[in-house]
């Protein structure tokens, strides 16, 4: 196994920390301040691919593999997690109508999408349909040439601020076999917006609920099949664990870096805070809980591309690895920088509230242990060993 990075991936490296540094770094804390959704610094990205990397390039994407947009992720996520996260999202969902939706819904959306001329919103959670994602409730009735679309969703990332919505609506019987998915027009008649939500962090984008009356929507603008949306939506999530489990791994190294740099620089008792080993024992487990986090992402998203048997499981392993491992990173960097860590003026309690959401979004920590847990059962994880 070689897990050095090629020339082009270390390309994109060098292009997402260089736009980091420039575009969403020096910007982070203010947007975070007050609650800013940086739109045009979104549409800079798309300039650079940053919108559309895995999508195909048939529908206007780079075509790049999901190891390759983890890659990018993470970097992106060492400037701002929040709008990095946003963009993961659009991401997904512009995946999903490139790869589900027909020659005359891709050319309608994807173009606008990938070019950041529209951006999109992922509607799958409900009030009482959260991680028992098969239980929602809102509907869609089949009116010949369109559907009627009625319900609610909630936690809606950049609802109110976005141009498209990914929807995933009950056209049949309970559970997962009757749920299909659709393209919305986020300003189509029928559609309302509840407020922005005051959150612990990701205040750079905004997340509203959004309720549906009665709102038509072609029938062309189904996403595959009748009764495929949940496939689609699972298919989707997938690649959304590990998206949000690089952005986790951006922040973290943000996290460690910074502590690093303040531990040289601070003194006390007469010496560099760097030279006390407890320290440096408290350094040398972050950093190899970094490094195992990064590389079960790789995995994961080389697992996903080669469209290996246990994908979704090791999807699941990324992100509830990942996720718990780094942001104790973060809160350990908070730590050693002492009361100061706990001020504005530095970036460590940014990154602690950003990355605590990483645990709930597609699909608590608990729910990837359940998937985890279900997969060991059925096959000893001693043969998911054998199969690398």
């Amino acid at each position: 196994m070689n897990f050095d990075l090629n020339e082009e991936q270390q390309a994109y490296k060098r292009t997402a920390r260089q736009f980091a540094r420039q575009a969403l770094a020096p910007n982070a804390a203010r947007w975070d301040r007050e609650s800013l959704f940086p739109v045009d610094t979104i549409r800079e990205a798309a300039e650079l691919g940053f919108l559309s990397l895995y999508t195909p390039e048939s529908a206007g994407g780079l075509g790049l593999s999901r190891l390759d947009a983890s890659l990018i992720f993470e970097e992106l996520a060492r400037g701002c997690t929040a709008t990095t996260a946003y963009m993961t999202i659009h991401n997904m969902a512009t995946w999903m109508i490139a790869r589900f939706g027909n020659a005359e819904t891709v050319a309608r959306w994807c173009p606008d999408l990938c070019s950041g001329r529209k951006l999109a919103s992922y509607c799958l959670t409900e009030p009482n349909a959260g991680s028992d994602a098969a239980s929602l409730k809102t509907t869609a009735s089949h009116q010949g040439d369109h559907y009627l679309l009625n319900g609610g969703k909630l936690f809606i990332s950049g609802a109110g601020s976005t141009e498209v919505l990914v929807v995933m609506a009950r056209t049949g019987e309970p559970g997962p076999k009757g749920i299909s998915a659709f393209v919305v027009d986020a300003q189509a008649e029928g559609i309302r917006y509840g407020r922005n939500e005051h959150k612990m962090g990701w205040n750079c984008q905004p997340t509203r609920s959004v309720s549906f009356d009665q709102v038509r929507v072609p029938a062309s603008d189904r996403l595959g099949e009748e009764g495929e949306g949940f496939r689609i939506a699972m298919s989707g999530l997938d690649g959304g664990r590990i998206n949000i489990a690089s952005c986790s791994v951006g922040t973290a190294q943000s996290a460690l870096d910074a502590a690093t740099q303040y531990l040289h620089e601070r003194e006390q008792f007469g010496r560099p805070l760097a030279s006390l080993q407890g320290l440096q024992f408290k350094v040398a487990d972050m950093t190899t809980n970094l490094v195992a986090a990064r590389q079960m992402v790789r995995l994961a998203a080389h697992h996903l591309d080669q469209n290996h048997s246990d994908k979704t499981t090791y999807c699941a392993m990324a992100k509830q690895f990942a996720t718990d491992a780094c942001f104790q990173v973060c809160d350990d960097a908070l730590q050693l920088f002492g009361g100061n860590g706990y001020l504005k003026e530095y970036p460590l309690e940014r990154y602690v509230r950003d990355t605590r959401v990483h645990r709930i979004l597609e699909g608590t920590n608990e729910i990837m242990r359940v998937i985890i847990a279900r997969r060991a059962l059925m096959k000893d994880l001693s043969a998911l060993d054998a199969d690398q």
